[in-house]
């Protein structure tokens, strides 16, 4: 089983436009579970659009884009997609040439980490990947009328399976490079805590669960871990009961409410589940400007004993844990993420030493 150690890891965006600097600068900070960066100062790498090349009917005008099922020939592109991925799912050396491959005009970070990591013979304990999940791409696609793709019942049975095998996708890449380890994707989605809102009106508890079901059972059924980011706060219990094996939160703002599911966490944790602990703060620069590893570190060793009180180890739960910033940069200038970064690493050999230390 993975048992990562309290390793740091990183969620995905930087301010950067060139993603071999960005790859480069990953390979720095978190050398042992690298991914590939995505970089939203270029037009296509946004949250929602970067997992929607190939989904019929999408049109791009210069930085907007749309879903436009109203065309004349929709119906027709819907039964391509279909047959493609019905044989996408009975042979998947298919995705390679498929639509639901990632190709360089939205994920140039894919390729550049492994061409970097070709080249420089970094050694690694696996490769992360990741994709917007259905509900968050769903609710920010729009179709031609302007409404929300989730809420049509067919454009959202496809963009469920396109996500999903966008995902199966970067599992069978990455697994030519990392070999029996198995690759970790996440599913960026916040939406998965938020349903209930007033801007998930409409959406159901069933929805969500199912939605996201299949794009992780896609990803374990692939051969990779799959881990479900969420940077929001809200109802924590349907991701815990997802099946995911990793759970990416932001415990350095929510992590009061994170353990109010107490017998849901519990369960997690007693399953194997890792928890990616978000301590280190990405929504405000202020925030960041104050913080040092050793305070963020100091607030990680109380919530650590929170847990505990649970029924559990200071060791069994290191095993179980990634350090992880809250959410990603790509909204930051380069200073603040370059520190949130460095917090990240110091926090995470902090833990580590912490476990180990004699007792």
């Amino acid at each position: 089983m993975f048992r990562p150690g309290c390793l740091p890891i990183l969620i995905g965006s930087l301010p950067l436009e060139d993603h071999r600097e960005a790859t480069n600068l990953i390979l720095q900070y978190t050398p042992e579970i690298p991914l590939w960066p995505q970089l939203p100062k270029n037009d296509r790498e946004g949250m929602v659009r970067q997992f929607l090349s190939g989904f019929p009917g999408i049109v791009d005008e210069g930085k907007k884009f749309w879903i436009n099922s109203g065309c004349s020939d929709f119906a027709d592109q819907m039964t391509l997609f279909y047959e493609e991925y019905m044989l996408a799912e009975s042979d998947p050396a298919i995705l390679s040439s498929s639509r639901f491959r990632l190709d360089n005009d939205t994920a140039k970070g894919f390729a550049s980490l492994l061409d970097v990591i070709t080249e420089v013979k970094h050694t690694f304990l696996t490769l992360k990947g990741q994709i917007t999940g259905p509900i968050t791409t769903g609710i920010g696609a729009k179709d031609h009328l302007g409404n929300s793709i989730f809420y049509d019942d067919n454009l959202r049975d496809m963009l469920v399976k396109h996500l999903t095998m966008k995902a199966r996708w970067q599992v069978k890449e990455l697994l030519k490079t990392t070999g029996a380890s198995k690759p970790i994707i996440f599913i960026d989605e916040p939406g998965l805590v938020s349903f209930g809102s007033s801007a998930f009106t409409g959406i159901s508890r069933e929805m969500v669960k199912e939605a996201v079901g299949e794009v992780i059972s896609g990803i374990q059924n692939s051969g990779g871990l799959a881990g479900v980011h969420i940077c929001a706060n809200g109802d924590w219990g349907p991701a815990l009961d997802s099946g995911a094996d990793i759970i990416s939160f932001d415990a350095y703002s929510y992590f009061a409410n994170f353990t109010l599911f107490r017998n849901q966490l519990i369960g997690f944790l007693r399953r194997g589940g890792i928890l990616a602990w978000g301590i280190v703060p990405t929504g405000d620069p202020l925030v960041i400007a104050k913080e040092t590893a050793t305070s963020l570190f100091q607030k990680w060793q109380d919530q650590l004993q929170t847990i505990c009180d649970f029924g559990f180890t200071e060791k069994q739960l290191g095993e179980q844990t990634l350090i992880a910033p809250a959410c990603g940069t790509g909204s930051l200038t380069l200073e603040f993420a370059t520190k949130v970064l460095s917090m990240t690493r110091e926090v995470s050999a902090m833990s580590q030493a912490y476990l180990n230390r004699p007792l």
